[in-house]
């Protein structure tokens, strides 16, 4: 299974709420990235990383599935170094707060 899963499931949140007003990036190491960017009235969701994101997630594959899935609490995953996060914390806990609902 690729990336297509997290792409759908972001874009399903992402048309679902207004728009997030930044640029974040999930990058996934060798399994890949995807990008958001959700400065304009329609979100962007694509593979690959934006060079000029307010955030980058960096998680593996297998958490990023499970963080999209709800079936990892963010936070949690922060705490136990399963989530990393370059730049905007605020940034980050706005998709968190996205993503748990």
């Amino acid at each position: 299974m690729g990336l297509e899963p997290i792409i759908d499931k972001l874009r399903a949140v992402a048309n679902q709420n207004p728009p997030l007003g930044y640029k974040v990036n999930f990058d996934l190491g060798d399994d890949g990235a995807v990008s958001w960017d959700g400065t304009g009235t329609t979100a962007i969701i694509e593979n690959g990383l934006s060079g000029d994101a307010d955030t980058t997630l960096r998680l593996s594959l297998e958490n990023a599935r499970k963080l999209i899935g709800g079936d990892l609490d963010p936070n949690v995953a922060f705490m136990m170094g399963k989530l990393k996060v370059e730049g905007s914390m605020g940034v980050a806990l706005k998709v968190a707060a996205l993503l748990e609902d």
